[in-house]
């Protein structure tokens, strides 16, 4: 098992209550399993179009394998003007 800190920003945060959550994961976990758990835990990100995720500061695919100690951090869509 690895241990996993994933981190939320603006409207992840305002859907989850919380800034961060730690799971707890079978090895070989990806992003993207992740997000799938997200999602069936907080089901108003269904709502949320194109996340995108990255691992330890870095942006990531979803297929990246997280290890124990990653941080993984949902980012939501940016707008600006």
């Amino acid at each position: 098992m690895v241990k996993v800190t994933v981190k939320f920003f603006a409207v992840g945060r305002d859907i989850t209550g919380s800034d961060e959550l730690m799971l707890e994961l079978p090895e070989g976990t990806t992003a993207g399993e992740v997000l799938i758990q997200v999602k069936q835990r907080y089901p108003a990100f269904e709502k949320v179009a194109a996340l995108l995720v990255a691992v330890n500061l870095d942006y990531a695919d979803t297929a990246t394998v997280l290890y124990d100690g990653d941080e993984l951090a949902v980012i939501p869509p940016v707008s600006g003007g």
